[in-house]
């Protein structure tokens, strides 16, 4: 006879995300998405140019995807990289698919401890 017994795996721990995804779909073709997005006097009215590092894109393919650095305008003055993606998805809408990652030097490695008592300095008995 054998016993068998149902196991359940364990939740994965949840890891902390570094980047935030959203995808909208909008009535507007692409041409007319991309020119809200690259243009600085239209983007202006939504993405202002004191929450951007530098208001030139660090990374653009024309009419496709465009990146920007930004910086918080308010202390801890996190910097992070936004990616702005288009897809035509029929004659009048548009997929726009925005990736917002942080990229600052101290959220990225966790500090470490000042005693010796990581796993990394121990040694084996």
């Amino acid at each position: 006879m054998t016993d068998s017994k149902t196991r359940t795996a364990k939740p994965a721990k949840p890891t902390a995300s570094r980047h935030l995804e959203f995808e909208f779909r909008l009535d507007a073709p692409k041409e007319k998405v991309w020119r809200a997005i690259s243009i600085p006097e239209i983007r202006e009215s939504w993405l202002p140019g004191t929450n951007l590092r530098n208001a030139k894109p660090i990374r653009q393919i024309p009419g496709e995807e465009v990146t920007y650095q930004m910086r918080d305008p308010s202390p801890p003055y996190l910097e992070s990289v936004v990616t702005f993606h288009l897809a035509q998805t029929g004659e009048n809408s548009t997929c726009l698919r925005i990736i917002h990652q942080l990229t600052d030097a101290r959220c990225l490695t966790p500090a470490k401890a000042a005693n010796s008592n990581s796993a990394e300095i121990m040694c084996a008995a």
